[in-house]
């Protein structure tokens, strides 16, 4: 994509007025805190633009054994009905922080919007397990899932995965595996993707400042999560580096146009294309990284949950 040397006129009305708020509060940035305090931060702040929960008929703690013997938590969300297709969401966060908590009114919208099942996983953060474990234990989730469909009242025939940022990037990984696998997969339902290995594409030049995720930000993530410089060249922590996208599930890809990844994101999905793979790609115009949780105040992030939600349903053949 091409950017304009003055990327603040590209943003909308509104999405103008809550930077400036979000500016007037001077807060410490993230990059600036712990990890445990940045969760925290993050944990408090994550509804104050998000819509309220959508009430639903079934909300239930999981649990979910993994590979190191450290069982994960997970959250299932239902609306009334057997047999409901599910969609395995991993949430944001730079891989640090972030948690089923955060990302709560979201995944009931999905379950709502899309009259599907959402679990959304509470995969393990970094500094505190360092890459790969956040990937392993996204696989092994997926893996868990379609055993325990059956118990749970799920259709385990039509199975999703998405994420926002880097559980975008996590859903992607489980793509991949599940293809090597031989588990078929519905959909990758994709909010803004971490794809690329390095921070060097025109948007995360263009939006380095001033777009909510900045620079800083970035690096301070991922230095948390990579072992060294070298984790960044494994397809697992920068999908665009794997060797090949043949045969991967269809893809929907929501993509902010003033946020660093979304160059990567374009990238990921012309990859797929090349690839034979069908890709539903939407670029949601004057808004950043984060916007799909300001839905009381961006238009575009309500309009984002009913794209998303319309693609769930026709990849599980439910319009």
């Amino acid at each position: 994509m091409s950017h304009p040397r003055n990327p603040r006129a590209l943003l909308s009305p509104a999405m103008h007025h809550v930077l400036d708020r979000m500016a007037r509060t001077r807060q410490l940035p993230l990059h600036a805190l712990t990890p445990q305090q940045a969760r925290q931060v993050y944990e408090l702040g994550s509804g104050m633009l998000d819509i309220p929960g959508h009430k639903l008929p079934r909300v239930e703690g999981l649990t979910i054994p993994v590979r190191d013997g450290s069982p994960i938590a997970a959250r299932l969300y239902a609306p009334a009905g057997q047999g409901l297709p599910v969609l395995l969401y991993f949430h944001g966060g730079g891989f640090t922080i972030g948690s089923v908590t955060t990302h709560d009114a979201l995944c009931r919208q999905l379950a709502h919007l899309a009259h599907c099942a959402v679990v959304s996983v509470d995969y393990r953060l970094a500094p505190e397990h360092k890459f790969p474990t956040a990937s392993d234990d996204a696989w092994d989730a997926l893996q868990w899932l379609p055993g325990a469909c059956g118990p749970l009242g799920l259709d385990a025939g039509r199975i999703a995965v998405g994420g926002d940022s880097a559980g975008g990037t996590l859903a992607i990984v489980c793509a991949m595996e599940a293809r090597s696998a031989a588990l078929p997969l519905a959909l990758q339902l994709l909010f803004y993707p971490g794809c690329a290995a390095h921070q060097d594409t025109p948007s995360h030049q263009t939006f380095a400042r001033g777009f909510v995720i900045e620079e800083p930000h970035i690096t301070y993530f991922f230095n948390h999560y990579v072992n060294s410089a070298a984790d960044r060249d494994d397809w697992r922590f920068a999908p665009l580096l794997a060797p090949d996208f043949d045969g991967l599930a269809p893809a929907w890809i929501g993509l902010a146009e003033c946020d660093p990844l979304v160059d990567e994101g374009v990238m990921y999905a012309d990859r797929l294309r090349a690839a034979g793979v069908a890709v539903d790609l939407e670029i949601y115009r004057g808004v950043v990284h984060e916007f799909i949780k300001m839905g009381r105040a961006i238009p575009q992030a309500l309009q984002a949950h009913a794209d998303a939600a319309r693609a769930l349903k026709h990849a599980f053949g439910t319009t």
